[in-house]
């Protein structure tokens, strides 16, 4: 008989159990915490909520791919994200093909939830992360199960030379029947309550781990899929990867601890609700910068009418802006000459919005007032 070394090889695999008395206080909590976090969201009313929204689906794009080592340009993503959600928003800037494809994918999986998880579109999925079919520099294939000649597929973490193996997914053989059998129980109504299907099906996939390379991300995609379900809403209002991303560490530690044990899950279950509560929580810090935004809008419009390049800088301003506002900052950002620039910032001061910093000279900066009280 064989050596059991990983969970994909136990007889009875994949039928997983957990203690439902442990769970069931965590998911309770999340739930209560879920449906406050929602419900505070839809009395911000559209515009608010679609800022909020903004911000916490360019956070899980950006941690998403964090994890996994790749480091998006925010910037890019934001302006992705917000052109397919039909925003306008300030310091839109250009964007990759790379970074649009992975926008493309999370929009899909969490704007679309109420669309069946199919074979066909975790291969869109995965040929939208990997439009070159090359991971790197080297070619991998693509919108396809991996095959044969990528096994042993080990599932790593680590810098190069420094890499942790954390375990090997099932041999490629066996894929289009894991897979297909993933597919039947993530679409069954098997009574399973859907955040706890959101940690089951993230388990699973990445165990399975049928593609060459972007089975973390596909993984995480079809956990945001389950989540909003579980709302009710194709508005995110808080980034489970941001989370991750802050405890990677323990991430690869809970996974791994569970890929060598039996087909008790309960401990990685566990360890998602609670690192799900801990993302809800930090959703406060997101919903605090989006009703900062409304409160400075509030207040500017209650004192003058602002122009379209004073509209534009402000809310760069409010998106987060890198070191100080100058004039030339200010004339670039607005693609308008320096007198232009000085005229609108002489407004904006004259009216208490915008507050010179000290110093003077060519190098003079300016930031807005309602930072001082937000």
């Amino acid at each position: 008989m064989s050596l059991i070394r990983y969970i994909h090889e136990q007889p009875d695999w994949p039928r997983f159990q957990w203690n439902e008395a442990n769970l069931l206080p965590l998911l309770a909590d999340i739930r209560h915490r879920q449906g406050r976090l929602v419900g505070r969201m839809q009395c911000l009313g559209f515009p608010l909520r679609a800022e909020a929204s903004l911000a916490n689906l360019t956070a899980d794009v950006i941690k998403s791919s964090a994890i996994e080592g790749e480091f998006l340009d925010p910037r890019q993503v934001r302006s992705s994200v917000a052109r397919r959600l039909g925003m306008d928003f300030a310091g839109a800037v250009p964007t990759g093909r790379g970074v649009d494809a992975v926008v493309e994918m999370l929009l899909d999986a969490t704007r679309k939830y109420r669309e069946p998880l199919t074979e066909e579109r975790l291969f869109g999925w995965h040929a939208a992360l990997f439009p070159t079919g090359r991971s790197g520099l080297r070619p991998i294939t693509v919108g396809a199960w991996r095959p044969a000649a990528a096994d042993p597929m080990q599932v790593v973490s680590g810098p190069p030379g420094r890499e942790r193996i954390h375990f090997e997914a099932p041999e490629a053989g066996r894929l289009e029947r894991e897979v297909t059998a993933f597919l039947s129980w993530f679409e069954s109504a098997n009574g399973l309550d859907p955040v706890l299907k959101a940690g089951v099906a993230h388990f699973w996939f990445v165990t399975l781990h049928p593609f060459e390379d972007g089975n973390g991300r596909i993984s995480r995609a079809i956990g945001d899929l389950a989540l909003a379900r579980a709302e009710g809403t194709a508005d995110r209002f808080y980034s489970l990867s941001t989370q991750i991303e802050a405890e990677k560490k323990q991430y690869y530690l809970k996974l791994e601890q569970s890929q060598r044990g039996e087909l008790d899950i309960t401990a990685w279950l566990e360890w998602f609700l609670s690192c799900l509560g801990r993302a809800i929580d930090g959703a406060e810090t997101a919903l605090a910068g989006v009703l900062r935004k409304a409160r400075t809008w509030e207040r500017i419009n209650r004192e003058m009418s602002v122009n379209e390049r004073q509209r534009l800088v402000i809310n760069r301003l409010l998106d987060g802006f890198e070191g100080k506002l100058t004039t030339s900052k200010y004339a670039l950002l607005a693609k308008c000459s320096a007198d232009t620039a000085l005229r609108d910032i002489k407004l904006l001061l004259d009216r208490s919005i915008l507050i010179q910093e000290a110093g003077g000279g060519r190098n003079t900066g300016y930031r807005l007032a309602e930072a001082e009280s937000a």
